[in-house]
């Protein structure tokens, strides 16, 4: 299932060459450093576990079989290095209240960030995302945009897909509410506009 490039330089780096896995680094530090951001919330934190997440990874390589793709793998890593870190932090976030969303509302929303530039539309996202309780973030991030399926992420985090999914339901509605708040105004205005 892993690609073939990625299953390429793990060989190469299984057979001694270890200058394979900075190619490996490379494609996968952003997402990861991203993935340990949203959970962590602290910079430092996040680069120190993207750090010890490809430490683990390379040390642990000639256990990955291949059977999932090596981005769920190694994202699976990144998870559960940051978990032990949120542990050794003993480290609470604050959730966010879920309020009740008609199909109207969630509509008008999408239209307000419609209406956004495409810069400000992804910093908006980005923002909201980084309000979020930590697995809330990493999930929307890994389904929306990472592409990845259910079932991969049901691996990456260790619960039934089932269990994922009702997960990304709520955490939409979180950031649903994030969203409302932050787009009151821009909502406002068109209300404001489409009555003239």
């Amino acid at each position: 299932m892993t690609t073939n490039n990625d299953q390429d330089y793990i060989n190469q780096i299984i057979n001694g060459d270890t200058k394979a896995f900075s190619l490996l680094v490379d494609r996968y530090k952003d997402m990861v450093f991203t993935l340990a951001l949203r959970m962590l919330k602290n910079r430092e934190e996040a680069e120190e576990v993207a750090q010890d997440t490809f430490i683990k990874t390379y040390k642990s390589l000639h256990k990955f079989k291949g059977d999932s793709k090596f981005s769920t793998w190694i994202y699976k890593i990144a998870y559960n290095t940051c978990l032990d870190r949120i542990k050794k932090n003993k480290k609470h976030f604050n959730d966010v209240a879920i309020d009740e969303f008609t199909e109207h509302q969630i509509k008008t929303i999408d239209h307000a960030l419609d209406k956004m530039e495409q810069k400000e539309y992804q910093k908006t996202i980005q923002d909201c995302l980084s309000l979020l309780p930590n697995d809330d973030g990493f999930l929307l991030t890994l389904y929306y945009f990472e592409a990845h399926t259910l079932e991969e992420i049901s691996k990456i985090v260790g619960i039934t897909a089932n269990h994922v999914k009702v997960k990304i339901f709520r955490s939409r509605k979180k950031l649903a509410t994030i969203l409302k708040q932050k787009l009151e105004p821009e909502i406002i205005e068109y209300y404001e506009r489409e009555r003239r």
